[in-house]
Formats: structure tokens, sequence, C-alpha cells
């Protein structure tokens, strides 16, 4: 494993996005009832608009080559977490196996529960962005995405989905479920784009 990747966030003089605080927690934040997640049954599948289509069991997705990488999270209800390691399969991995189809343009992320998220591919296809497995060096609890969250550091962090079950590529735009009840599409938190007009 090489060393950490670092999110260009990490370097920057001031690492505090407008209208957030640090803290040293990590809040538990989602919608609803947390899944119970049964690893002989999770399944991770990448679909849509590529031209292999590719599904693995847990075995086989922690097999795969792993990345780390060093960032900060920023939440939408103001807080941010600085100096965090991660551990997972970089986002780029996995665009390689399945071969995405030029026509596609924006990556859907599908958890349990039915929640997806939604990212351009340029936003997606990023560096340090990863599926991550580990943070701080210990496996994902359940509270916060075992067996495999998203990490997208530069957005803010509801775009970061627990428990993922998928990447589906698609030609068109598609909100997901906080963007589709009042979050801003993209999600930058460097210019506050918490809520939509």
């Amino acid at each position: 494993m090489d060393e950490d990747i670092l999110s260009p966030d990490t370097i920057r003089q001031n690492r505090i996005p407008p209208g957030q605080r640090v803290t040293e927690k990590w809040p538990v934040l989602h919608a609803g009832r947390m899944p119970n997640i049964d690893i002989t049954a999770w399944k991770f599948r990448i679909f849509g608009l590529v031209k292999r289509e590719v599904e693995f069991d847990y075995g086989k997705f922690m097999a795969l080559p792993m990345v780390k990488v060093y960032s900060d999270i920023h939440c939408v209800t103001g807080w941010s977490k600085l100096d965090n390691h991660w551990e997972g399969v970089s986002v780029n991995t996995l665009r390689d196996l399945a071969d995405v189809d030029p026509k596609a343009g924006y990556a859907i992320i599908h958890a349990a529960s039915d929640f997806t998220t939604n990212l351009s591919l340029n936003d997606f296809f990023q560096p340090d962005i990863l599926f991550a497995i580990k943070h701080n060096d210990e496996t994902l609890t359940s509270k916060h995405g075992y067996p495999v969250r998203l990490v997208v550091p530069r957005l803010y962090f509801w775009k970061s989905a627990k428990w993922v079950t998928g990447v589906e590529f698609t030609a068109e735009d598609e909100p997901g479920f906080w963007e589709s009840r009042g979050y801003h599409n993209h999600g930058d938190p460097w210019k506050e784009e918490r809520y939509s007009n």
C-alpha cells in the first residue's frame, strides 16, 4: 500500500469552511433506523452505463487493492472533524474494473434502505475519494456505515453515503435522498452549498 493520498483541503492554510466548528467527536446522523447488514448476503454492484457490470461479495471486495486517504470531513449541520485516516478501495479502481461508458456523466450511489446520493463524474473520480472499510485504523462500526462507506472529503458529508451497496452510472443526474428533500445538489462546504434555493 502506498503512502496516504492527501485530500487537498488538508493543506489549506485555513481548513475550516465558513459556518463550521471543529469537533473531536464523530457525531452519528442518519435518517430512519440503522440498517442491520447481513455480511454473508451483502453485495456491491457496479452497473448502468458500464461496459462490464461487476458484483462483489464481501470477500471479493476486501481482496481488491486498497488505498489510504488523509482528509477532513464537514457536516452540513455545522461540525468539522479534522485529521481522518481512511482505508478502502479507490473509486478509480472500480472505474477501471467496470470500464465506464463515455456517455456516463453521473454516479448514483446506492445504499441500504434504498438510500441514494448523486455525484457528477468530475466530483466522483477524484484521487481522494474511496469506498472506506476503515477509519483511523479501525474497521468501520455499523453506526458509521459498516461494511462500506463512500468518503467524498471535498463535499458535505451527506454525500459520503453509509452502508453502500453499489454504484450506478447514468447519463442524466438523479438527485438522491437528501438532494430531493431540499439539500443542495452539489454540496461544496467552501461555498456553503447547504440547501437548495
